[in-house]
């Protein structure tokens, strides 16, 4: 297998791989987000109907805005990335073979080693690749032609990388 693809200077590409790394870690934040501001609002529910409410409410109240802000917090973050990464618009290149994934941004480049990518996750627009538990780099679908796309998907399936279809 020998994919090869370019990286186009898009002012909004970087910003969209930075979204798509950094979901992954923080996705949690929402998660905990949730069951704060739930817990919050249950527990000020049931405290109502108790004396020693009044006592209990600010905490309460502490864990709903808690919630709130943590759910806050990965929209912050993205929206974040993608406004200070469209100052990295350059353009760049793929190339994949069966031992490596090659990547070239500018004037930096960088590989990763089949053998050191533990999964790969499929999101709507990216292939993101890790190597142990952090995600390493994404392979950009849209980038890449149909053909290409499909033959890269049969490799990672064939490794154990992505789940069969």
């Amino acid at each position: 297998m020998h994919i090869r693809f370019d990286v186009p200077a898009d002012p909004t590409y970087p910003g969209r791989v930075a979204a798509a790394l950094s979901s992954v870690r923080l996705r949690r934040y929402g998660y905990i987000g949730a069951v704060l501001a739930a817990v919050g609002v249950i527990g000020f529910a049931v405290s109502r109907g108790f004396a020693w409410g009044d006592r209990v409410s600010s905490l309460c109240l502490t864990l709903v805005v808690a919630g709130l802000l943590s759910m806050l917090y990965s929209p912050w973050v993205r929206s974040r990335a993608r406004r200070r990464s469209s100052r990295y618009a350059v353009e760049g290149a793929y190339d994949i073979t069966d031992d490596n994934i090659m990547m070239r941004s500018g004037s930096e480049s960088g590989g990763i080693a089949w053998d050191g990518v533990t999964q790969v996750r499929d999101t709507s627009e990216f292939w993101i690749v890790y190597v142990g538990r952090m995600p390493a780099t994404v392979i950009p679908r849209r980038l890449m032609s149909d053909e290409d796309a499909e033959t890269l998907r049969a490799y990672m399936v064939e490794r154990g990388l992505l789940p069969p279809r």
